[in-house]
């Protein structure tokens, strides 16, 4: 099996959770938005938040800032609120000393994962980015992890890894991509998907059981 490890990003290599909120709360601030301005954004994008959200948003509202600039701004906010902990930067980079291929696989608008990637210092640690926004497709699509891998120059007929905290896009699409799993504990899992091959409770232990696979 080849060194391919390809990682989710929201939830397992960054704390979108906290990001999501602090930007939430910028822009109703900058804004000056009411609480059910705020409360809508906190509730409508708990989950994913794209374009067409913010073009809701100013509909819905009937504000005077159109939806794209609100994108834009919500954008530039999330790239300055999320981080990636500098241990799991440091394992990274211990991972590629090793002679890993690193992908990440990640559902969302390509420019908002984007910019999450250039502001941690994830985009300077992999060697390919698959983003659901790039085709209209999300996990767990196996298109998605074919064009991970072909984007970190292998073959994902070859094997590897994922790892991430969703149970059906991750290690669902993991299984069908043929690849070993490793959950991150944590979201609810459903009765009918078959069991990550390693379950951890960080992404550092993840990247651990990895390191062991190369001793």
């Amino acid at each position: 099996m080849q060194r391919l490890a390809l990682f989710d990003l929201d939830g397992t290599l960054v704390d979108r959770q906290a990001a999501f909120s602090d930007a939430v709360t910028g822009l109703c601030h900058t804004h000056s938005f009411t609480p059910d301005i705020e409360h809508w954004l906190l509730t409508e994008l708990a989950d994913r938040a794209n374009a067409a959200d913010f073009t809701r948003l100013h509909d819905t509202f009937d504000l005077a800032v159109p939806g794209a600039q609100l994108w834009q701004e919500y954008v530039g906010l999330m790239a300055a609120a999320v981080t990636c902990r500098p241990e799991v930067l440091e394992d990274l980079a211990r991972l590629r000393a090793a002679a890993w291929t690193i992908g990440i696989v990640t559902n969302g608008a390509s420019d908002i994962q984007r910019a999450k990637l250039s502001a941690t210092g994830l985009a300077d640690l992999v060697d390919g980015v698959a983003v659901s926004g790039d085709l209209e497709i999300r996990k767990p699509d196996l298109r998605l992890f074919e064009l991970a891998a072909s984007r970190c120059g292998v073959r994902l007929a070859d094997g590897g890894w994922m790892i991430g905290d969703n149970p059906a896009g991750d290690i669902g699409g993991g299984h069908q991509a043929s690849l070993r799993t490793i959950w991150l504990r944590g979201r609810p899992w459903p009765d009918d998907l078959r069991a990550a091959h390693h379950i951890v409770d960080d992404v550092s232990d993840a990247i651990a059981i990895l390191l062991n696979e190369t001793e």
